[in-house]
């Protein structure tokens, strides 16, 4: 594990270097936009989903510089994610990484529109030259993206989170929730780095199940954490999934039942990666630390 956090810190650093470049300040009327997007992306987060992407390329060989602009993009795209969830008519929370959320920090139309640029620059990143001189690569990581966190995938998914809101929701529907909600974007992190490797069919599929299931691992954690962590080590509002009538994994399985699914799903994580050997290693470490993290 002390390997992954070396790993993971690496990757982050520069994955914060590489979004510093992309999106500079910038002064006159669009200055206080900028520093919205550049506040809400900067600063905090566990990179989660850019590591994938970068960590996943440098398993193909993959030109860092590259890889590190594709990462950049996904970051941005669950930044966006992030500030429209916090806003008042959604989850309506004041705290993200242990900082005001950015509607709270500039005012709800900013944080509005620093959100909806920040998913637009996300494409246009990606469909850059920049990012990888084939323009089929570029398309597929475009087109895998909108289908990842659109109205099929990520959105879709918090369509159905805010409707099941004071509802009961089987487990078979809350596993879906998530799958949309939090799993499409996690599993296309995985896949972008084997995009960018041009892999083959059956490689990149395992690639894919890899994420999807890393990414269902991470939700069943994630609601375990909301009813024991602290909003001191989540860095938000802890324990709002419950105040809000929600479904979740620990109000269906219960705190034990959950930590157990949650390594299950690990563990079927894991397997995916047995072609791969030992270059998967830090993969693997992921799929641990997914499930034992406290914040």
């Amino acid at each position: 594990m002390v390997r992954l956090r070396a790993s993971l810190a690496a990757r982050a650093e520069a994955i914060e270097h590489a979004i510093d470049r992309l999106l500079p300040p910038v002064k006159g009327g669009e200055a206080r936009l900028i520093d919205a997007m550049r506040y809400a992306t900067l600063g905090g987060g566990k990179r989660l989903r850019g590591y994938l992407v970068a960590e996943v390329a440098s398993m193909f060989r993959v030109d860092e510089a590259g890889a590190y602009r594709a990462a950049a993009s996904v970051e941005m795209l669950h930044a966006y994610s992030l500030v429209h969830d916090d806003l008042p008519a959604m989850d309506d929370d004041d705290l993200r990484r242990g900082q005001p959320s950015t509607h709270r920090k500039f005012d709800e139309a900013t944080a509005i529109l620093a959100g909806d640029a920040l998913q637009t620059m996300s494409f246009g990143i990606l469909a850059d030259p920049a990012t990888h001189a084939d323009a089929g690569v570029r398309i597929d990581l475009v087109t895998a993206l909108a289908a990842a966190s659109g109205a099929a995938g990520m959105v879709g998914g918090q369509m159905i989170d805010m409707e099941g809101e004071g509802r009961s929701l089987s487990l078979d529907e809350v596993a879906r929730l998530h799958a949309l909600k939090t799993g499409c974007l996690i599993r296309y992190s995985a896949e972008a780095g084997a995009i960018l490797g041009q892999a083959a069919p059956e490689v990149r599929e395992r690639i894919a199940a890899y994420g999807r299931d890393l990414g269902a691992a991470f939700q069943v954690a994630d609601d375990v954490l909301d009813a024991t962590a602290s909003a001191e080590e989540l860095g938000k509002t802890a324990g709002k999934d419950e105040a809000a009538g929600k479904s979740t994994y620990v109000a269906l399985l219960g705190v034990e039942g959950a930590a157990r699914e949650a390594r299950r799903i690990a563990a079927q994580a894991e397997a995916h990666l047995d072609i791969f050997g030992s270059e998967a290693d830090r993969l693997r470490d992921l799929v641990n630390y997914v499930v034992e993290r406290r914040n």
